[in-house]
């Protein structure tokens, strides 16, 4: 399934010119694509949590991968494939999917190739989750969390519409220091009025 969202084109034009997205599920054949990006363990711990053990590898991507093929599934993983030549720059998943509260947290957002940052592709990949989730599952409520020294994810959140709602000290340790984390979160209706104020900008 991909996701197909409006792109406010002025947004995007940067440096290498305008980046187009699109989302497909992440499948087996990713593996060594993920792999081949994470290449510390600080930057494990920065982009997917305390889930995985550095270094990351297929046995502990198999398990993840599982967790999305239930029914019903608990998290829905994609892969970010740039549209004008079709390859995979990212990655980004709606995980702890709860229909019953219509909530759900965006996590593990990545543009893993180097020559694609700065674009607008992060912004668009957010954008897309926030459809899928706001538009397709019918949610009220989606979350994250951003380590607080990830300056330019928070920029990135607080423009797709996420507003911070908490500090949570050294939650997370690495090595001998602890990282602290902001929990943000956006609305259905903040949502739907953010796409409607860039669609009339446009």
């Amino acid at each position: 399934m991909s996701s197909q969202l409006w792109t406010p084109q002025k947004e995007l034009m940067q440096g290498g010119g305008v980046i187009t997205i699109e989302l497909k599920p992440f499948e087996r054949i990713d593996f060594s694509r993920l792999t081949g990006w994470i290449k510390t363990p600080e930057f494990l711990l920065q982009w997917a949590g305390p889930i995985f053990n550095y270094p990351l590898n297929e046995p502990q991507l198999e398990i993840y991968l599982r967790g999305s093929q239930e029914d019903p599934s608990l998290r829905k993983i994609y892969k970010v494939m740039n549209t004008a030549d079709r390859r995979v720059i990212g990655h980004i998943e709606l995980n702890n999917i709860d229909l019953r509260n219509k909530a759900a947290t965006v996590c593990r957002v990545l543009v893993g190739e180097p020559s694609e940052r700065r674009k607008g592709s992060g912004l668009q990949m957010v954008r897309k989750i926030l459809e899928i989730g706001f538009d397709q599952l019918g949610l009220h409520r989606m979350d994250l969390v951003v380590f607080d020294f990830n300056q330019a994810a928070i920029k990135c959140y607080e423009k797709a519409g996420f507003r911070k709602e908490g500090h949570i000290r050294e939650a997370r340790k690495i090595g001998t220091k602890y990282w602290s984390l902001y929990q943000m979160s956006i609305l259905e209706h903040e949502w739907r009025s953010k796409r409607k104020t860039i669609r009339e900008e446009l």
